[in-house]
């Protein structure tokens, strides 16, 4: 059976990411439950989710949209008056997010954009926006992270199209055996794509237990570009800075630049992973260590 094909659910949901971009940026009535234009809000989420808080905090900012912080469940300040706090969450059961949302109910609003309709957050926040179309089998998560991303994007005003576009491209491309097969990656982003490249160092350790890093563009000639050498792999995710890519052939290193979307070639990004994983004998539907949510024992 297909399903039993080591990370044949990943495979299958990765490659329905174009088409779950398209039905959240038609979620019209989701979008509009995202806090308004001007609030000042946080961001919350575990793991992948707070990468894409960290991406979704950049893009509203930037945007003008109002100050926007991006926080670790664990680690977040959401007692400084903010007008609302958005939690986004796959599972709606991780503990850190629930114990949070607990501890602000009734003070400050809270917007749920969760997976799980039948999750326990979906009673607990004032709002809920629910993916259940791309919810996941898999215990790696690719095609949720990146619809709720689309619907954030959306929400924004942002023309989906050619993300689209590009994410259907790069899924009838194939990729070369170097680039799977590299012994070290380091991950780079600019704004809003400094959240893309913490997800895809996390998916790339996550589904095929790789050396992977991830930085700031500009923070990456600081130091960690001392570790960039022949067989190993810079991956850009948007424009890069002036220089840098020169700079880091200049090692031996290899630099993966693309020019589409970012989220398209986070995309890529999740098929090389998997594809890494299986080649090494692994099964990123069940990582090692990892389980679909984490619940903590009382």
């Amino acid at each position: 059976m297909i399903d039993s094909l080591p990370g044949a659910h990943m495979r299958e949901e990765l490659t329905s990411q174009p088409e779950t971009w398209a039905r959240a940026a038609d979620l019209r009535e989701g979008q509009r439950a995202l806090p308004a234009k001007g609030a000042r809000i946080a961001v919350i989420g575990c793991g992948t989710s707070w990468f894409m808080a960290q991406s979704f905090a950049a893009l509203r900012e930037s945007a003008g949209f109002g100050e926007t912080d991006a926080f670790a469940a664990s680690e977040s300040f959401v007692d400084r008056g903010y007008d609302a706090v958005v939690a986004l969450t796959r599972s709606g059961t991780t503990t850190e997010v629930l114990e949070l949302i607990e501890r602000i109910r009734g003070r400050v609003p809270t917007i749920g954009v969760i997976g799980d309709p039948d999750s326990p957050l979906v009673s607990l926040v004032d709002d809920a926006v629910l993916l259940p179309f791309a919810d996941e089998k898999s215990v790696v998560q690719t095609r949720f992270a990146t619809t709720a991303l689309a619907l954030f994007r959306a929400s924004l005003g942002e023309d989906l199209s050619q993300a689209i576009a590009d994410a259907g491209a790069v899924l009838a491309s194939t990729d070369d055996a170097a680039l799977r097969d590299a012994e070290q990656y380091t991950f780079l982003g600019r704004g809003w794509t400094v959240g893309l490249a913490n997800e895809a160092a996390l998916k790339m350790r996550e589904s095929s237990q790789s050396w992977t890093e991830s930085y700031p563009s500009m923070e990456y000639r600081h130091g960690p570009i001392a570790i960039a050498a022949p067989g190993r792999v810079t991956w850009q995710f948007g424009t890069p800075p002036e220089g840098l890519a020169a700079q880091v052939e200049a090692t031996g290193a290899r630099f993966e630049q693309n020019p589409i979307d970012p989220m398209a070639d986070l995309v890529r990004l999740h098929r090389v992973a998997l594809d890494r994983a299986v080649d090494r004998g692994l099964d990123p539907d069940q990582p090692r260590n990892l389980s679909r949510s984490v619940i903590l024992d009382a």
